[in-house]
């Protein structure tokens, strides 16, 4: 997942990353159940070998997408890295679910006020990433966008969204040409909402590696930057709101 935080303090924010990381996902994916960490739920390689390691980011996704990777049972997170400033990318182990993960923090910051990071500000979950190429991208959605556009039932809902796009350090491709692609992708029964959609398409695209994932509640719950919401929260708890 990306994470914005403060300048300066990448490498703090990857350790109280990695902690409270592992306490959430201990609490949602118990260790002591056995998992199978082969494959991602979109049946992709694992992109980490270890929770202490560090990885070039785009390196890593292309040897993901060559297969080469072959994922160990010791770490559920590693930091992947960026080499710019206020950005960190961790990649997750198989269970772990990294809108889950992510949306199970919000939460518990929306309730209680309380960050557990001190340089953390905005988290951005990602469920898959490829190559920032057309054809990479096509692939991508297709592998997302087919479990969550339709329901246990096998019935076709209808949904308002929006793609929400964020570009950096990439020039290869226009805004407007990625948006459109990842549109054609998205099954014609749903209808695009810029002020008030159900559902988020969250793109990313940095340098070389483009990063999606679906989500709900995204301009409600502060684009999920944890900071926000917790200063939220606290100053409606002191005012009794």
């Amino acid at each position: 997942m990306w994470v914005t935080c403060v300048r300066g303090k990448e490498k703090q924010t990857v350790g109280e990353l990695y902690d409270l990381f592992e306490s959430l996902a201990e609490q949602i994916w118990p260790t002591d159940v056995e998992h199978n960490f082969e494959k991602d739920a979109f049946g992709s390689k694992d992109i980490a070998d270890s929770g202490d390691s560090e990885f070039d980011l785009e390196a890593q996704v292309a040897r993901e997408i060559a297969g080469m990777k072959r994922p160990r049972k010791d770490g559920r997170f590693a930091n992947c890295r960026t080499d710019t400033p206020c950005v960190v990318f961790i990649s997750c182990k198989p269970p772990v679910d990294p809108v889950q993960l992510v949306l199970r923090h919000v939460e518990n910051v929306e309730n209680t006020g309380v960050l557990h990071t001190r340089y953390t500000m905005r988290l951005l979950p990602v469920s898959g990433t490829c190559t920032a190429n057309i054809p990479e991208i096509q692939a991508l959605c297709q592998r997302i966008f087919g479990s969550f556009f339709t329901d246990r039932d096998n019935r076709e809902p209808r949904y308002t969204y929006k793609i929400e796009l964020r570009v950096r350090n990439h020039n290869s491709l226009s805004r407007p040409k990625i948006i459109q692609e990842i549109a054609r992708c998205i099954p014609a029964q749903h209808t695009v909402d810029l002020e008030n959609p159900d559902i988020f398409v969250l793109v990313e695209v940095f340098k070389s590696v483009c990063g999606i994932s679906v989500v709900r509640d995204y301009y409600r719950r502060l684009k999920f930057n944890v900071m926000e919401i917790a200063n939220a929260r606290n100053k409606n708890e002191m005012f009794g709101e």
